[in-house]
């Protein structure tokens, strides 16, 4: 379905309020222009201005005051990621697909660290398995987001994110505790074949332990 002409401003004047909030260096926290300054700084009509605010506000990355104005937020992931799930993820196979998918990710970023571990590492990835304030799901978003940050691609470490997030909303996933340990010895003793066995037998558990 091809965008209507309305559609194509609304999308073009939130373009340029992203650019014009990245041109001034603004921080969350600080205040934006008013609905009719805005409109004129981008020389766009103030109903489309208007409606790239609502999008924004509805997004979580402004905040309007009562007799204040309006300000930039502390984005808040989980709030978008919320209401599109609600949408999104109400079918089972839409979300033993998105467990699928998530654990694909997770084992290459597993062998892309591979050659970029070393001993700091090791010892870095044994502290957060041995971190008694750690739950299973801390645990396994610890160590992995760790993985991905040493794999270097970072689309690969936002799509995960995303999808870690897209998680949170349904049930907390995470491994059995060996086959994190086992993932440690594999870097340790310098066995990269055997990452990709390991992710296929793994038993996967969430707080329903549907997937065990």
């Amino acid at each position: 379905m091809a965008m209507s002409s309305k559609q194509k401003v609304y999308q073009g004047v939130l373009q340029e309020i992203r650019q014009y909030i990245d041109q001034q260096h603004l921080m969350p926290g600080d205040k934006l222009p008013s609905e009719r300054e805005l409109a004129d700084t981008l020389q766009a009509g103030r109903s489309s201005v208007r409606e790239a605010l609502r999008a924004m506000e509805l997004l979580g990355l402004i905040e309007t005051k009562r007799g204040e104005g309006t300000f930039l937020s502390t984005y808040r992931p989980y709030q978008t990621v919320e209401l599109l799930s609600s949408f999104i993820l109400k079918e089972a196979r839409t979300r033993e697909d998105l467990y699928l998918a998530k654990k694909i990710l997770e084992k290459e970023a597993a062998k892309l660290a591979f050659s970029r571990m070393n001993v700091q590492d090791l010892d870095k990835l044994e502290q957060l398995l041995h971190d008694p304030v750690m739950g299973p799901n801390d645990r396994h978003v610890a160590f992995f987001k760790y993985l991905f940050t040493k794999s270097e691609n970072l689309l690969l470490a936002r799509v995960w994110q995303l999808m870690e997030e897209f998680s949170h909303t349904i049930n907390k996933l995470y491994y059995s505790k060996v086959f994190y340990i086992e993932l440690v010895e594999l870097y340790s003793t310098k066995n990269y074949e055997l990452i990709e066995p390991l992710f296929e037998s793994l038993a996967v558990q969430d707080d329903d332990n549907q997937f065990e």
